[in-house]
């Protein structure tokens, strides 16, 4: 079937009981996993015990008005460093240590530095925000980004990767890093390890949802336009083969011959029924297939509903650009704040 140019699946077509949900979601995840391609070690996208974290080494280290940012280093699954900045609000934590956010980045350049320095952009600024508001946060840079640019190359260059693991894609590399990222917040005696969210927006805003659908230990998402569908999508190639970043190179075959082997609301679907808000704005020029985004999001709202968790999903959308306005950022972090307190 044509899925690319029919209509788009409807997520319980067909399913009345939850173990028929439970069939049909490791059929999902099964052929995700496949799309993912072929890691080059035991990766497995499974979450290793706190105690086998590894461990990180500290770079730097700033104490700020109400923080203290430390430049920490680990490795992933694979070996290769992982530069990131760990943010520790100033005082105890509560019993059972400060809830923690994953910080994930826009795709920027600066990588980190754009959610938790007092340069980042305007509205991007989130890591710093949610320590202020007593949040422990780990923002580590993606692939390509920051201090993880690949050496002699521009930002964004994924070539690089696909030279030394042509049977894997850059999505599971950023996820399995992700999920490293979880192993070193779990470990931190500071945080308490059943309180951690994730939050992001656009290249990080999906890769929170990605990470929500693997990691069973992240509890709440933040998305800022970080969903679409391929309906509607005027550019669906920006996640297959291109000349810079390169998500899944398959998908661009898939496009050419119209069999597209899934609709991003079936991947989303994977993370249900953890805590999920998804923000989307109706001038998006990157994703302006509003009306199709819509409609992702309402199966995804039936699936809650379905799986008795209706109040554990939030979707708003608004007139606003590819963007995290203030607003939408104070209904995101008192959504993290109520859900990681449940």
């Amino acid at each position: 079937m044509n899925r690319f140019n029919g209509n788009m699946m409807p997520l319980l077509e067909g399913i009345h009981t939850l173990d028929a949900w439970m069939e049909k979601e490791s059929r999902l995840r099964e052929r995700w996993l496949q799309l993912l391609g072929e890691p080059p070690g035991p990766v497995d996208y499974k979450p290793k015990a706190a105690a086998d974290s590894g461990g990180f080494r500290v770079i730097s280290e700033h104490d700020e008005e109400d923080h203290t940012r430390l430049k920490i280093v680990y490795h992933s699954h694979e070996g290769d460093p992982i530069h990131a900045y760990l943010l520790l609000p100033h005082g105890k934590p509560a019993e059972g240590g400060y809830p923690a956010v994953l910080a994930l980045h826009p795709t920027t350049e600066n990588g980190k530095d754009d959610v938790c320095l007092p340069s980042g952009r305007e509205n991007r600024r989130y890591g710093l925000e949610l320590v202020q508001r007593g949040f422990a946060v780990l923002a580590p840079d993606s692939i390509t980004f920051g201090d993880r640019v690949y050496p002699v190359e521009e930002p964004f260059q994924t070539a690089p990767f696909y030279r030394q693991h042509p049977a894997w894609t850059a999505v599971g590399k950023m996820l399995s890093d992700h999920i490293t990222a979880v192993d070193v917040l779990s470990s931190l005696p500071q945080v308490n390890s059943h309180r951690i969210g994730v939050i992001g927006h656009s290249l990080g805003g999906y890769n929170g949802w990605f990470l929500a659908g693997m990691d069973k230990r992240i509890k709440a998402v933040v998305s800022s336009c970080g969903f679409t569908m391929f309906r509607g999508d005027p550019e669906p190639n920006r996640w297959g083969q291109r000349e810079w970043f390169s998500h899944i190179p398959s998908i661009t075959d898939s496009l050419s011959n119209g069999d597209l082997p899934f609709e991003w609301h079936e991947i989303a679907a994977l993370a249900a029924p953890v805590p999920m808000l998804m923000w989307c704005g109706m001038r998006d020029p990157i994703f302006p297939n509003w009306r199709e985004i819509a409609s992702g999001l309402g199966e995804l709202d039936g699936l809650y509903d379905f799986l008795g968790a209706s109040s554990a999903f939030e979707c708003w959308i608004g007139h606003e650009g590819h963007d995290f306005p203030p607003d939408i950022r104070q209904r995101a972090y008192a959504f993290l704040e109520k859900k990681l307190a449940e």
